[in-house]
């Protein structure tokens, strides 16, 4: 299939790069807004407090994202490295961060009404996506690019593990399906402690005015437009795993995750997936790596 175990480890150690360098920038005193991270200063003030609960606060946080962003890039970079222009893996993985930082970008837009009135910055797959300044704006994608290279620089240092596809596309599907499932299951979690039971009409959630009622609408639509298409996205998965192609499944699927915007990144992933598995299955083993 993928993989992808190779790949995540080298995610998660460029993210721990990442984190000691953020930490490192925020004790000499240098500004957070590039990275987003607070954590030295509060985690001394903490351990001096002997508050744990705090320290646990910091840790889910700061670290745990650059652990989940490290495990999130390195399935990415696995599922879709046979498919990623570029013929070294450092080129491979500047061109996904790339392509992060833009769905990104696009999904910050979609959700976002009003930029670029509205000075905004979110730390996203591939890194901060910044549409604040333009000066921001070039440091976070400088960061993702480089985050992608150092991935295709450990990538290379790694063993590779012989692995085999039925189909492709199969791996795309696969994460396209985790991701969606995840981020479903987390909305209609927060949907139903926000409207179920704490009562809140539907109707106040969609029409209440304010900055967030297209997000509200979003929002939404992820409980209801997004779950028929994780399930679209599955169903083609499991086409594409019996060596059967996958592609209307995959892209309809796909099309009604990315309506959602919240779900944008994974409708992509299930289109794609679904566009490659629609190709003759393979006939011989290879590796999920070229070495270079």
């Amino acid at each position: 299939m993928a993989d992808f175990g190779r790949g995540i480890k080298a995610g998660v150690a460029v993210a721990a790069v990442y984190l000691i360098i953020s930490v490192i920038l925020e004790v000499t005193g240098f500004s957070d807004q590039f990275l987003g991270i607070t954590m030295a200063a509060g985690l001394r003030i903490s351990l001096w407090l002997g508050d744990p609960s705090f320290v646990i606060y910091l840790i889910l946080t700061n670290i745990v994202p650059y652990v989940v962003r490290g495990i999130v890039f390195g399935a990415f970079f696995a599922a879709l490295y046979n498919f990623l222009p570029g013929t070294t893996s450092v080129k491979k993985g500047v061109v996904l961060s790339s392509f992060l930082w833009i769905v990104g970008a696009v999904q910050l837009i979609y959700i976002t009404p009003g930029w670029p009135t509205d000075g905004i910055s979110w730390t996203y797959y591939g890194g901060t996506v910044s549409l604040s300044s333009v000066g921001l704006t070039l440091v976070s994608i400088i960061s993702a690019l480089a985050f992608g290279a150092l991935v295709g620089v450990i990538w290379n240092r790694l063993r590779a593990k012989k692995v085999a596809e039925a189909r492709k596309g199969i791996a795309v599907l696969l994460v396209s399906s985790i991701m969606g499932g995840l981020m479903w299951a987390l909305s209609a979690i927060g949907f139903i402690i926000g409207v179920v039971i704490s009562g809140v009409p539907l109707i106040e959630v969609i029409e209440e005015p304010g900055p967030f009622w297209w997000y509200s609408v979003l929002y939404v639509s992820v409980v209801f437009l997004g779950l028929p298409g994780w399930v679209l996205a599955l169903a083609a998965w499991r086409k594409t795993k019996r060596g059967e192609s996958g592609f209307k499944w995959g892209v309809a699927g796909g099309v009604a995750m990315a309506l959602t915007g919240v779900m944008l990144l994974p409708g992509v992933l299930a289109i794609i997936g679904g566009v490659f598995s629609g190709r003759k299955p393979a006939t011989e083993s290879s590796t999920a790596a070229i070495e270079q």
